[in-house]
């Protein structure tokens, strides 16, 4: 059997991070871009977890910490590797990450419409607060 790898995302692999998304997860952002990416991985090289199987890139999730919030952003597994207990992996790191820092609870970003990404989450233990919405504005 093979093991799943986690580890923290590179500057080199920001276009392949870009590209897996593309495939792996629902949505897009506004900061979905080469610039972006590459900011978080400066700013906190942690931040970006990447699961990988036999070389292969399989999952990942952001999970970013500003000594207030332990937020998690793009949670995503390939299609062809879902229900392996990839994105259970991933959210082990993370959360473990957060303990490491003084985290609380978990924050994570779910599109309303992803009746995929809202079961994967309820499943891992994270609930949702119909009394938060999010607001947002862009800034450029």
């Amino acid at each position: 059997m093979t093991t799943i790898k986690i580890r923290t995302a590179h500057l080199a692999e920001v276009p392949d991070l870009l590209a897996f998304w593309s495939r792996a997860a629902e949505g897009t952002s506004i900061t979905d871009d080469e610039a972006g990416v590459s900011r978080l991985i400066e700013r906190d090289p942690e931040a970006l977890i990447v699961a990988e199987l036999d070389g292969l890139l399989v999952g990942t999730v952001i999970a970013g910490w500003d000594g207030w919030r332990a937020s998690l952003y793009r949670l995503a597994v390939l299609p062809s590797h879902r229900r392996q207990g990839i994105s259970k992996t991933l959210l082990a790191a993370a959360e473990q990450r957060f303990v490491a820092l003084g985290g609380r609870r978990g924050d994570a970003m779910v599109l309303e419409d992803n009746e995929r990404a809202r079961h994967a989450w309820a499943a891992a233990g994270y609930g949702r607060e119909d009394h938060w919405r999010r607001w947002t504005k862009p800034l450029t």
